[in-house]
């Protein structure tokens, strides 16, 4: 499988490792062998070669800031634009790991539609295009005989998606609620424990789990953009942004959070979705409710099924290699359904 990855921040540097490292046991234990064949960035420049590019040059020149200092090579082409990359046979599938735009999700909507139209299937770690257009793309990548996969757009490497539609799919998933944001959970925590909101952020800051501008952490935000994939994906429903009810953290103080103590109850936000619709809200757990035991950086949810009950599942919402393990599990799922269409047409 020859794969173009757009972006190469630490999301794709930890899949490239990955890739890298577990290549032998890929392809001993499930006959699975890749490789990149081109990146394309923003600031380091790009690469493409038709023969795979080297796994551990790339991460040395990116490490380094650019991509001059890759080794130059007879089939290597340098600074080809994404377009130009993006052509029919370059590649088997594309993986959008730029930055996140939940307002338009430009220009990586577009770079996704090129790739289906290219032939490419598709893996998502950027939340956006799916956060914004998750039917539209799954329809033009059917209709193209392609995959559209998003793993990494939800609690990272945990398996939030495989699980719901997947191992679940027997079941009537009823409605989704979780913690879909490390960097609040971290902050709310902490408060627990009796630091302020401000010096729990500075030490989120400090951490790397939230940035310069936090805003979209603890407005919630990016928990609303997994929600919204989530929905689309669970319900079939097409909300938009402007169709959910969405608050932060901001104005949860020490009196709260002594309160809720003093009530056997804790503040989680709380990601929650149905049929008809959504909400991102800061609310008060029993702690009896396996969602309100989930603290630090760590990411849940729990679905509600006719057949199963609640299901809960608990796991990383963030990190390098987290996140490339979901890249790669899609990879793979896309791989089985090759194989399965192959046996059964054979």
């Amino acid at each position: 499988m020859r794969l173009i990855l757009i972006g190469f921040g630490a999301v794709g540097q930890g899949f490239a490792k990955l890739l890298h490292e577990k290549a032998n046991n890929l392809r001993a234990t499930v006959g699975f062998e890749a490789s990149i064949v081109g990146v394309a960035t923003a600031t380091r420049g790009n690469l493409y070669c038709a023969d795979g590019l080297d796994i551990p040059a790339l991460l040395s020149a990116a490490e380094a800031g650019s991509f001059a200092s890759y080794p130059a090579g007879a089939s290597l082409q340098r600074d080809l634009s994404v377009t130009d990359m993006i052509a029919p046979g370059a590649a088997d599938a594309l993986l959008e790991l730029s930055p996140t735009n939940l307002e338009t999700a430009q220009p990586a909507l577009e770079t996704c539609y090129r790739a289906l139209d290219a032939g490419m299937h598709l893996v998502l770690a950027n939340k956006g295009p799916v956060a914004l257009h998750y039917a539209d793309l799954g329809a033009r990548a059917g209709a193209c005989g392609l995959q559209m996969r998003c793993e990494a757009t939800v609690m990272a490497g945990t398996p939030t998606m495989q699980l719901a539609q997947e191992a679940l799919a027997g079941c009537q998933i009823q409605s989704a609620r979780g913690i879909l944001n490390g960097t609040t959970n971290y902050i709310l925590t902490q408060m627990e424990s009796g630091e302020s909101y401000h010096a729990a952020l500075e030490k989120a800051q400090a951490l790397g789990y939230a940035e310069a501008d936090p805003s979209g952490d603890v407005d919630g935000w990016d928990a609303a953009g997994k929600l919204l994939i989530l929905a689309n994906a669970l319900f079939g429903s097409r909300l938009t942004m402007g169709d959910l009810q969405v608050s932060g953290i901001g104005g949860i103080g020490a009196d709260d959070i002594n309160l809720a103590r003093e009530q056997n109850q804790r503040y989680k936000l709380i990601a929650q979705a149905s049929p008809s619709g959504g909400m991102v809200k800061a609310m008060r757990l029993p702690v009896s409710d396996p969602l309100a035991s989930v603290g630090g950086a760590t990411n849940a949810i729990t679905l509600e099924t006719d057949l199963l009950g609640a299901i809960t599942l608990i796991g990383a919402g963030a990190g390098s290699r987290e996140t490339g393990a979901a890249l790669l599990a899609d990879l793979l799922a896309i791989q089985r359904c090759q194989c399965n269409q192959a046996d059964a047409s054979a």
